[in-house]
């Protein structure tokens, strides 16, 4: 059996089987030979089912005859083949590499089908490569544990099945079975790091010492062995310091207690629980002082692209960062859901609380977002600036322009699930409207009686 096609074999038998494979089928001699392997695996008896996706970035003005090759390979072997087109825009900062990167695999993500595995051609030397890039970008153990052979990914797994396999015996089964591929020129252009490392760097290392990547290779495995045992230390630290139902808040008190490599160490499996891009040495070390230092009454702020940290009062918030947005306001009826771009808002009926059904019949109701200056009178109690309330409540600020403000007429009647103003709670045993309110990002919930 062909060193590729037992690989494969063993990467995909065992404990846990997948239901179906897809191959990252770019048209490169790698995944082409990924591809070639990956039938012989299943007329060698794999069950699983196999299909090809081949993603398209529009980099290249070749694009389309690559995508026409890969059609062809895949009705040569009997294979399902899907092409996907994505246009990947990168970030402040962010190379174009980078940025398809990201949106190829985000594609990649959407298009599985659940429980699907996916396959990518990633060899013995693409591992060296990505270790040397990570020591020579400073990364700690996390980065230095480089490519892991198997990861969750979408609802399924992401599986590296040749990283113990060197390009070179890639090639000589392509060139035995008479594989054609598609080369990308720029994959030859040096004055990219990883280019310039595979083509300069590790053949002049390779002459001194060939076993060059197979001992890269056992480093980065072993950096990956040490990472998990730090994940679970971390997990555990996280586990009791989070608050329950709020994965996205931290108490302060409770981290100035660990030591810096620790406090760092749970920053950033915090993060990574949130399904945050990782933030770099420098912007970690802003969260680990400007966060922890900072005045009870601030409110600073760290981001980075991706993600984001605030510090409000006793805690720190972690998310993704969302663009403002300010729509007009927008009728509702209460007997609906209504689903807005940020979160949903429904009404459940109940006796004796919430808005009374009587003072709404035939009034329009709308929700709107703040602008500032709104005022509220709570039951008993005299009329306030809506801003005093949402501070005396804890609500973060930045999280107050999310909360739907609901109107009958003019006058504003309810603020998400939080109040109900004066002249329009429901009478003891008389119905009423109870809002519900979930925010999206679930950044901030209230905790206990806000309406004290």
């Amino acid at each position: 059996m062909d060193a590729p096609v037992r690989a494969l074999h063993d990467a995909l038998t065992g404990s846990q089987e997948p239901p179906a494979l897809a191959v990252a089928f770019s048209g490169g001699r790698d995944s082409t030979v990924l591809l070639h392997a990956a039938v012989a695996a299943r007329e060698a008896g794999l069950s699983a089912g196999l299909r090809a996706i081949h993603v398209d970035h529009g980099l290249h003005p070749e694009a389309p005859r690559w995508r026409d090759h890969c059609a062809t390979f895949c009705a040569e072997l009997g294979v399902p083949f899907m092409a996907l087109a994505v246009a990947a825009g990168p970030a402040r900062g962010e190379s174009p590499e980078a940025a398809a990167r990201v949106a190829r695999y985000r594609v990649l993500a959407d298009e599985l089908g659940s429980g699907e595995w996916l396959l990518t051609a990633h060899h013995r030397d693409d591992q060296a490569e990505t270790l040397l890039l990570q020591l020579l970008r400073g990364s700690g153990v996390a980065g230095l544990a480089a490519m892991p052979a198997r990861a969750p990914f979408a609802t399924g797994m992401l599986v590296r099945p040749l990283l113990d396999i060197d390009r070179t015996t890639l090639a000589a089964y392509a060139q035995r079975h008479a594989l054609t591929w598609c080369e990308d020129p720029s994959n030859t252009a040096v004055e990219r790091d990883r280019n310039f490392l595979r083509h300069e760097i590790l053949p002049r290392l390779a002459a001194r010492w060939p076993a060059v990547a197979t001992c890269l290779g056992r480093s980065a495995a072993h950096c990956a062995e040490a990472n998990g045992l730090l994940d679970t230390l971390a997990a555990t630290d996280l586990a009791a310091l989070l608050v329950p139902g709020r994965p996205a808040e931290l108490p302060v008190d409770s981290l100035r207690g660990l030591p810096a490599p620790r406090l760092r160490l749970l920053l950033r499996h915090w993060l990574a629980t949130l399904g945050l891009p990782r933030p770099g040495h420098r912007m970690l070390a802003r969260i680990e002082h400007e966060m922890l230092d900072a005045a009870v009454d601030r409110n600073p702020l760290v981001t980075w692209p991706g993600g984001e940290v605030r510090r409000y009062r006793d805690a720190l918030y972690a998310r993704a960062p969302i663009a403002p947005s300010n729509p007009a306001p927008l009728a509702w009826n209460p007997a609906e859901a209504l689903h807005l771009p940020w979160g949903c808002l429904h009404a459940v009926t109940v006796t004796g609380s919430g808005l009374a059904q009587a003072r709404l019949h035939g009034q329009r109701l709308t929700v709107r977002r703040r602008v500032g200056g709104e005022r509220l009178r709570l039951p008993g109690r005299r009329t306030r600036p809506l801003k005093k309330l949402l501070q005396e409540a804890g609500v973060p600020p930045w999280c107050r322009g999310r909360l739907p403000l609901v109107y009958v007429g003019e006058e504003l009647a309810a603020v998400a699930d939080l109040w109900v103003a004066d002249g329009f709670e429901a009478a003891d045993g008389a119905l009423g409207w109870r809002l519900e309110w979930r925010d999206s990002d679930p950044f901030w919930t209230p905790g206990g009686d806000v309406s004290d």
